[in-house]
């Protein structure tokens, strides 16, 4: 087994960091009694946007105030882990945001994932043509 990952719980409004457990594809670890009896202490389940997933060495990026429970993980599931822990570019969002002036699905989901790319709010006002006023209250703690 590699490094220790960390499972984390992570607030509805606050950016999305790591990746979600569902989007790293089946995990060793998901299947244990300490896990299930966490996801289960907690009232969320494993597709939960909340239950967040980081490797090993990236754990001073969870929230001081997080839930969080170390995981072994094995080489290739780590592989995996980092992967989907991998920032889009930002050409990649920005298209994404551009895209989004065509649907009004899943904004709050697209602006938190553009801000935790390290686009500024503006420039995501302009290519969505969202309220200002919206993006702003995302940022707030």
């Amino acid at each position: 087994m590699a490094d220790d990952a960390h499972l984390f719980l992570i607030p509805d409004r606050h950016p999305r960091l790591g990746a979600a457990l569902a989007s790293v594809g089946a995990l060793e670890c998901a299947h244990t009694p300490a896990v299930h009896g966490w996801l289960q202490a907690h009232g969320v389940s494993a597709s939960s946007e909340q239950v967040r997933i980081l490797p090993a060495g990236a754990e001073m990026f969870i929230p001081e105030d997080a839930e969080r429970l170390p995981v072994p993980l094995s080489e290739e599931e780590a592989t995996r882990v980092h992967q989907e822990c991998a920032p889009a570019s930002v050409t990649d969002v920005e298209s994404d945001l551009l895209e989004f002036k065509h649907t009004t699905e899943g904004w709050e989901a697209l602006v938190q994932r553009a801000l935790t790319a390290g686009i500024p709010a503006p420039r995501i006002v302009h290519l969505t043509g969202l309220d200002p006023q919206d993006i702003s209250r995302l940022t707030q703690p």
